[in-house]
């Protein structure tokens, strides 16, 4: 092992990336030897399958939903209708008044 106190951070930074691409790639063998053993396992029995592989990402994350309410007075406070009320819709409603009267 090196003494990573003595190196410089760009040679940290080349330490540290290519300790993740061998990481990946161990991991990526790993996942191909326990694909293989399972589609092994699988035709001893006689049972075929396939493995389908997926990307991590959400395809929801990040996405922005419209305002659909808004303060009568203040504009700027909105409420996109999801989630707990904000404090000035649940003053409102419990004030009596029906929240689709400040509907966008």
């Amino acid at each position: 092992m090196s003494d990573f106190q003595n190196l410089s951070e760009i040679e940290l930074q080349a330490v540290i990336e290519n300790a993740k691409k061998a990481l990946d790639a161990k991991q990526a063998g790993k996942k191909k030897e326990v694909i293989a053993q399972i589609k092994e396992l699988a035709a001893s029995i006689n049972v075929t399958i396939e493995i389908h592989e997926h990307d991590k990402k959400s395809v929801r994350k990040g996405v922005k939903v419209a305002y659909k309410y808004a303060h009568p007075d203040d504009s700027s406070k909105q409420w996109t209708g999801r989630g707990v009320a904000p404090k000035w819709m649940q003053e409102l409603t419990q004030g009596g008044r029906d929240k689709e009267e400040f509907r966008i």
